[in-house]
């Protein structure tokens, strides 16, 4: 069985061409939309996808604290990417300095227990009182 290469038509990713600092995402060859790991476009439905890298910086959108099924806190965040997508992750950092807005750069593309990409704070998570 043949298997597609990443950037193919078809737009699925290679699992062999995925690398730990690299996070990869379509983008739609007609419409031009951004997105992360989906079979089709959510604007035009349309299936003509091509692979592309991400320059890994981004923003929090959203972020909590989930304690659930987990042995301690831990970080669930929104990410929108420069490239106008959204991905779940985690940022690094303390659970109460991390906010919607803060700057995040890639750490690594798949955390080895979850699988989900890890972000780290660009800015100094020091905050002034408000």
């Amino acid at each position: 069985m043949a298997s597609q290469a990443a950037g193919s038509a078809a737009g699925l990713l290679d699992p062999a061409a995925r690398e730990a600092d690299t996070l990869l995402f379509q983008r739609c060859t007609w419409c031009g939309t951004s997105m992360y790991h989906r079979l089709l476009c959510p604007v035009c439905q349309g299936g003509d996808l091509r692979t592309e890298r991400s320059e890994g910086t981004g923003t929090v959108r959203h972020a909590t604290v989930v304690n659930r099924n987990t042995p301690a806190a831990r970080n669930v965040s929104l990410v929108e990417m420069a490239e106008g997508f959204v991905v779940r992750g985690r940022v690094m950092g303390p659970l109460i300095g991390i906010h919607s807005g803060d700057r995040v750069r890639l750490s690594t593309a798949k955390d080895p227990v979850r699988g989900e990409p890890v972000f780290q704070l660009v800015d100094e998570p020091y905050r002034a009182w408000t």
